[in-house]
């Protein structure tokens, strides 16, 4: 049997516990029960949501043991920092468990315990920069939905942790399972964790209706070649000018951010279509089906092909 603990703080994010569905949906597909979860705290007895939820704890202590330890997040962590007795319970727990992970701010946590040193991880976005900037020795990766680095993970915020989760499953009862776990809890598909938090054309953000008229004329013609010159003719404005007012409304380069909509466009056609991946990069604009994996490293830290791989078992 394979124990699973979740940590939980005062205040933690209900949503944490969400992820417990698939632990559960995977002991009923396995036909026998695998995972065992039990909810730990420091303190034990119980430990009050930030919606206000009460669920009861164990309290740790040297003697607490699991394979695999859940690190819950709240809603402010630099306003609930890691005790020290947490930390110490953090660093025994990774010495001993076969997993240690975190979701959403419960980063904040490992990272105080300095599990994540010189380690990628990732949080939810709109923590990622002050988590980035506390811990100057963890890499974050802001763009992934979660992580695996040895055996520490994390994951980005909310529905992420479902993601990492079922990650978890598979890794420990295989595919199949883990293919028959996201059907049961309806999951359009199982996300690979290279999948990007959220849209390029959301982050991109632009001001004026004429820019978000170029985004969607870009949006409609990304089997084009979309150089500045289309984009600005398309609006109505000068090559010169229409970068200029571009960049200072997107924080981007017009050719930054086309590139980013050709991936986001490519990444759901492979996740979602059974078009092969050469048809797939004529259609979203790129070179070739080379020139397509090499943006997809740069931009998701995988392959196309590992993408496609993670999507068929949804």
């Amino acid at each position: 049997m394979h124990k699973v603990g979740f940590l939980l703080e005062e205040g933690f994010q209900v949503m944490a516990l969400s992820t417990q569905a698939v632990f559960e949906s995977a002991n009923l597909t396995f036909g026998e029960k695998f995972y065992q979860v039990e909810n730990y705290s420091m303190q034990g007895g119980d430990i009050r949501s930030s919606l206000g939820m009460v669920v009861q704890t164990r309290a740790v202590d040297e003697h607490s043991t699991a394979d695999t330890w859940i690190v819950g997040g709240v809603n402010d962590p630099m306003a609930a920092p890691a005790s020290q007795a947490k930390k110490r319970f953090l660093q025994n727990a990774a010495f001993h468990a076969k997993r240690m992970a975190a979701i959403c701010s419960g980063a904040f946590y490992l990272a105080e315990a300095g599990l994540l040193a010189n380690k990628t991880a990732t949080t939810h976005w709109a923590l990622a920069g002050d988590m980035q900037q506390r811990f100057s020795d963890v890499h974050i990766d802001a763009n992934r939905i979660y992580v695996a680095d040895g055996n520490i993970w994390t994951s980005a915020g909310m529905t992420a942790g479902l993601d990492l989760a079922l990650a978890m499953v598979e890794q420990d009862l295989g595919s199949e399972v883990a293919r028959s776990v996201a059907h049961k809890l309806v999951m359009s598909q199982k996300r690979s964790g290279g999948q990007s938090q959220h849209s390029e054309r959301v982050d991109l953000s632009p001001k004026s209706s004429r820019i978000q008229n170029a985004l969607e004329y870009a949006r409609r013609n990304l089997k084009g070649s979309l150089t500045v010159d289309d984009l600005a003719a398309a609006v109505h404005l000068s090559p010169r000018q229409f970068s200029r007012v571009f960049r200072q409304e997107t924080g981007h380069t017009p050719a930054k951010a086309v590139e980013g909509m050709r991936l986001e466009a490519a990444r759901l056609l492979i996740e979602q279509s059974r078009q092969t991946l050469d048809v797939i990069a004529k259609e979203t604009g790129f070179r070739d089906r080379r020139h397509m994996r090499e943006v997809f490293i740069r931009g998701f830290g995988i392959p196309p092909q590992i993408l496609r791989q993670g999507a068929r078992l949804g």
